[in-house]
């Protein structure tokens, strides 16, 4: 299970590490053309959810993986679970595509409880 985690771990990582990069380095004009909920949030308000997603996947590996106050692992999971759902909520409200959203929700949500102690592993 340890195994599974870090793997769940690595895919969310890198989703959130590659979308929150984007939001952070794309200008906001240029972002907004492709996202339409990004239109309506000032720039500064989306360059802050790209670092709350950048930070988000560091702290999903860094602290357990160095060993350095490890409950920040599932900390992090239950921020970007947070994060997520509002994606959810945005994408439902827009009548978009939810599912990409929907699945790293669910991805958090099973790396916090693992991490958690939870399903049995921490």
């Amino acid at each position: 299970m340890n195994v599974a985690l870090w793997i769940l771990q690595g895919v969310l990582a890198f989703a959130m590490f590659g979308a929150g990069s984007f939001k952070l380095a794309t200008p906001h004009a240029r972002f907004a053309e492709k996202m339409k909920w990004a239109a309506t949030w000032p720039p500064a308000r989306v360059k802050l959810l790209g670092l709350a997603q950048v930070l988000g996947a560091v702290g999903l590996v860094a602290p357990l993986a160095t060993g350095i106050v490890p409950v920040l692992t599932p900390v992090a999971a239950c921020c970007l679970l947070v994060l997520m759902l509002g994606a959810v909520k945005t994408h439902v409200d827009l009548k978009e595509p939810l599912v990409a959203p929907a699945v790293l929700s669910a991805l958090a949500l099973v790396i916090a409880l693992g991490r958690f102690g939870v399903l049995g592993v921490s």
